[in-house]
């Protein structure tokens, strides 16, 4: 028996997979692995494929100096930069969302956290989509308090997206005004106040593999359950312009060695995989099991039409897969 075999069978007992385990997985067959991963996923999860969109709703100006972001005040990109969209605009996106099959729906601010009055309205504008739609809404606002967290539960969010982007011994390399800590006590925020959490990172930033599986870690110890694989998009004006782009078979590693570590996860390939030749088709084989699809904050996604392609082709069922 191969070394992926002995490991995918203590993982498919439900034994927990240690970073020197993930380590070495890291080295072996990208092709055996990789195959070995969708047999996790398919033991875990079946074939539910979970599909979500998301929408701009402030963009620019921000005031955090995250190296990778095309809205940091702190670079110039050339970036749109608007206050936040209107109730009739973001309400119109989600229901024409939900009409294409979208089952979650995320409001997405620049910023390290809306103003109370910017947080007032998101308020009122979830609470307008729930009325009108039977999507799942989550929101993506920064850097929150319990309290604040509270105010969008009552409004009818579900999940709260905040990512790590990379690993803590990494983190100060690709941000400096706010720490991974903060990240840490406003996840814990959001789960205390009964929201479920979306939390992944952002692969190309200069990280090791090492970095990769410290984050996998980090997010099964907070029990993560929706967890999203960006590529980095290289933006000319930030810090990582000239960063090499991942390849194929580099983005089906990290999400295979993501499924063994975190085996009952929807595996969410995000910002950067119309960078991928296939767009994401051998990552859904290799461990991946959920999208953001269209538009992402500041670069083209692929359409919400042809990705209900892909997972057809693949023999995915979008379905929600709330834990």
């Amino acid at each position: 028996m191969t070394i992926i075999r002995e490991i995918k069978k203590q993982v498919l007992n439900g034994t927990a997979i240690d970073k020197g385990t993930a380590l070495l997985l890291a080295g072996q067959p990208l092709d055996e692995l990789a195959y070995a991963a969708d047999e996790i996923r398919e033991y875990y999860c079946g074939n539910k494929f979970d599909i979500c969109s998301i929408v701009n709703a402030k963009s620019g100006r921000c005031s955090e100096d995250c190296k990778f972001c095309a809205q940091s005040a702190f670079y110039n990109t050339g970036t749109a930069s608007y206050k936040l969209l209107s109730k009739n605009e973001i309400t119109e996106l989600a229901k024409y969302n939900a009409g294409k099959g979208v089952l979650r729906y995320s409001i997405v601010t620049s910023g390290e956290k809306p103003t109370g009055e910017e947080l007032d309205l998101i308020c009122e504008i979830i609470s307008d989509i729930k009325t009108q739609t039977s999507l799942n809404i989550c929101a993506s606002l920064g850097l929150l308090n319990e309290k604040q967290f509270q105010k969008l539960k009552s409004a009818g969010v579900t999940r709260i997206h905040n990512n790590l982007e990379t690993s803590r011994g990494y983190f100060p390399e690709v941000c400096t005004t706010h720490t991974f800590d903060d990240k840490i006590n406003s996840i814990t925020a959001a789960k205390n106040s009964g929201l479920s959490v979306c939390s992944g990172g952002i692969m190309g930033l200069g990280e090791s593999m090492e970095d990769r599986i410290d984050m996998a870690l980090t997010l099964r110890d907070l029990d993560i359950h929706s967890v999203p694989l960006n590529i980095l998009n290289p933006i000319p004006g930030t810090p990582y312009e000239s960063n090499e782009k991942l390849s194929n078979d580099d983005v089906c590693r990290i999400a295979a060695l993501y499924r063994f570590i975190l085996p009952d996860a929807s595996i969410r390939l995000a910002g950067g995989r119309g960078l991928l030749p296939d767009k994401g088709r051998k990552c859904f084989r290799s461990g991946a099991n959920a999208a953001i699809s269209g538009d992402m904050l500041t670069t083209a996604g692929i359409t919400i039409d042809d990705d209900m392609n892909i997972i057809k082709d693949l023999g995915y069922i979008p379905a929600l897969r709330d834990m």
